[in-house]
């Protein structure tokens, strides 16, 4: 039976892949790097912060350190969101009707400033009693570690569990752990997503689909 919901939340509740890249982006250009980094964001989708600039460093050797470098990515992106509040306009509905089926937890490979600057939006901060971000385990998406992390401070098993993700490192960690996952195509084509157990692309059909079908 399903009792828990798990929510990614980048390109799940608020539209911020495109932001991520501008504020690392922009980073890069303030320290000197602007168009000759080497990385390709899309590479990362999915996949925490750190990976993006431990990769960046083994390219090159700017002055700063990788948390300064994590520290300036991660101020830019609470400001962009405080101020251009970029939530998917159907996700704050979807998650509030949820809540009255479902325990909520949020996995998130965001670091835990951006995390809370989302959740204060529209005050989500209140359907979920869990809050896990990628600091709080050893490995990030596509290891399931964030999500069996997330199950275990639900007090739910693994099997109990629906993963609501958009990415493919976020669907792999989620069949790795012994979670369904609905994947909605805000990031990438229902082709890409295919090893997911449900595919939508709606919050609509989400909806449906995890109140009807799955209920």
């Amino acid at each position: 039976m399903l009792r828990a919901l798990i929510f990614d939340m980048d390109g799940v509740i608020v539209d911020s892949e495109g932001h991520h890249e501008r504020a690392f982006l922009e980073v890069l250009r303030e320290i000197g790097y602007g168009d000759k980094h080497g990385c390709c964001y899309a590479d990362y989708v999915g996949r925490s912060d750190l990976e993006l600039w431990a990769d960046f460093l083994s390219r090159h050797k700017p002055a700063q350190t990788i948390a300064q470098l994590a520290a300036l990515k991660r101020a830019k992106m609470v400001d962009i969101i405080a101020r251009e509040r970029p939530l998917f306009s159907d996700a704050p509905r979807l998650i509030q009707l949820v809540a009255a089926r479902y325990a909520l937890a949020l996995a998130s490979g965001s670091e835990r400033p951006v995390v809370e600057a989302v959740l204060r939006l529209e005050n989500l901060h209140r359907f979920f009693s869990v809050v896990v971000t990628d600091s709080d385990v050893k490995r990030g998406k596509p290891a399931p570690d964030i999500l069996l992390r997330a199950a275990d401070a639900l007090v739910v098993a693994p099997a109990e569990c629906c993963v609501i993700e958009d990415s493919k490192p976020g669907i792999s960690a989620a069949l790795a752990a012994g979670m369904s996952v609905v994947a909605i195509t805000n990031t990438h084509a229902a082709t890409e997503l295919q090893q997911a157990t449900h595919v939508v692309q709606t919050y609509a059909e989400l909806e449906r689909l995890l109140l009807e079908q799955l209920a």
